[in-house]
């Protein structure tokens, strides 16, 4: 099985179709089938050999974000979360402010998909804990841990960004949900 393969296979179990008709998971399957080629192709034509990797658009300065603190919400509902300090983390706060569509996952996870690509120079994950955000960067998504089933994270695995600083049960209720996401700003004291 070829990389471009299990990507492939990646996306697809990334999309929850279990309550969808057959009509919608034909197109579904049409366009998760479109995207996949297209990275591919994009992967491809960015690929490097022996040089440096090309620089990522609109990345954050290397400042720390170590104990940054963001605000999700969700509906009616807020949370924070806390953030380490990662490259991925830098630059998914160069992303912010977000508001994205997050659909639910095996009943576990909410996840949303990001304008662009952010870094992935850290260890990645087969495991999580409930709060967690996670990016998975076939999506290239962001995801929130609500609940835990047991399963491990199929490769190339999550790297986890932050934490759900309270509770998650904004993120535990059925089907997609908008959610808005920025950082929260310090008073200067």
């Amino acid at each position: 099985m070829t990389n471009n393969t299990k990507v492939d296979v990646l996306l697809l179990q990334r999309i929850s179709i279990q309550r969808m008709t057959e009509g919608k998971k034909l197109v579904l399957l049409v366009l998760a089938l479109a995207v996949s080629l297209s990275h591919a192709a994009c992967a491809a034509s960015n690929s490097v050999v022996g040089g440096t990797p090309p620089a990522q658009p609109n990345q954050v300065s290397k400042e720390r974000v170590d104990g940054m603190k963001i605000r999700i919400k969700v509906g009616d509902k807020t949370v924070t979360a806390t953030l380490i300090d990662s490259e991925t983390a830098r630059d998914f706060v160069s992303l912010l402010p977000l508001t994205l569509t997050m659909n639910d996952l095996f009943e576990r996870e909410k996840f949303g998909h990001l304008p662009r690509a952010i870094s992935t120079e850290v260890k990645r994950a087969h495991t999580y804990e409930v709060g967690d955000i996670v990016y998975w960067s076939p999506g290239p998504d962001v995801a929130v841990y609500y609940s835990h089933d047991g399963q491990k994270i199929p490769d190339p695995g999550i790297i986890v960004i932050g934490k759900i600083d309270s509770s998650v049960e904004a993120l535990n209720v059925p089907g997609p949900v908008k959610v808005t996401v920025e950082p929260i700003k310090e008073d200067p004291q």
